[in-house]
């Protein structure tokens, strides 16, 4: 499958990218925030247009370049349709700013917020329906990962309403990780799949070289003439 390896290492390359400028967004907030407290979305409105934003915009790309390969490997049309609502629930969030902390949500504060519920749900419904396609160990990671981030979700909908916040920051951050594991499997998955099916069809191309990839003990020999 021609291209299918180079779209997982970008969507790879992509993952890193993002965890690593959302660590820097981390460091460069005021030191007063409280990461257990106060969520990802507002440590990035205190830094407007800063690397956090980015990061979900990359990370938003980085699925998007997955999708014809996904396709590719017979993905259905739902698990894509839930992969580009994961993609758009994040633009619109790095785009839409929420309120800044302890004042009242605004329309725009709203936007972000419900844009970012669906994101956290799309994707693990997607990656469970991926899995099927996936199969093996990997089958058994992103159906394990969806499950964990859908209870994840649970708990950061109970902090955000009944709750009170309780340490919603924390279930938050819990949850981005899980998600970004899952869609790192599923890329991580693709690359190592073309890997181990590209000897195949050159075998099929060439049957001289079939004899070639039997261990030589295996070999039957046979008696010379006249023996």
């Amino acid at each position: 499958m021609p291209g299918t390896r180079s779209s997982g290492l970008l969507a790879l390359g992509g993952i890193a990218l993002a965890a690593v400028l959302t660590v820097v967004g981390h460091l460069e907030v005021n030191d007063n925030l409280n990461p257990w407290s106060l969520t990802v979305s507002d440590f990035a409105v205190s830094d407007r247009g800063g690397v956090i934003d980015t990061a979900m915009a990359v990370l938003a790309a980085a699925t998007l370049v997955l999708l014809p390969a996904l396709r590719r490997a017979g993905a259905g049309r739902l698990a894509g349709a839930l992969l580009v609502a994961w993609s758009a629930g994040l633009m619109a969030a790095a785009v839409v700013p929420t309120n800044e902390p302890g004042l009242p949500m605004d329309a725009a504060a709203y936007v972000h917020r419900y844009a970012s519920v669906v994101a956290f749900l799309a994707l693990p419904v997607a990656g469970w329906l991926l899995a099927r396609r996936l199969g093996g160990r990997a089958a058994r990671w992103v159906r394990g990962l969806a499950l964990t981030s859908l209870v994840l979700a649970a708990a950061m909908v109970w902090s955000a309403y009944p709750g009170d916040r309780l340490l919603i920051g924390l279930a938050e951050r819990l949850l981005i990780l899980t998600e970004v594991a899952l869609l790192a499997v599923v890329a991580g998955t693709l690359v190592r799949r073309e890997t181990g099916e590209v000897a195949v069809p050159r075998l099929r191309e060439h049957p001289h070289l079939a004899e070639l990839a039997v261990p030589a003990r295996q070999r039957e020999v046979t008696p010379a003439r006249g023996a």
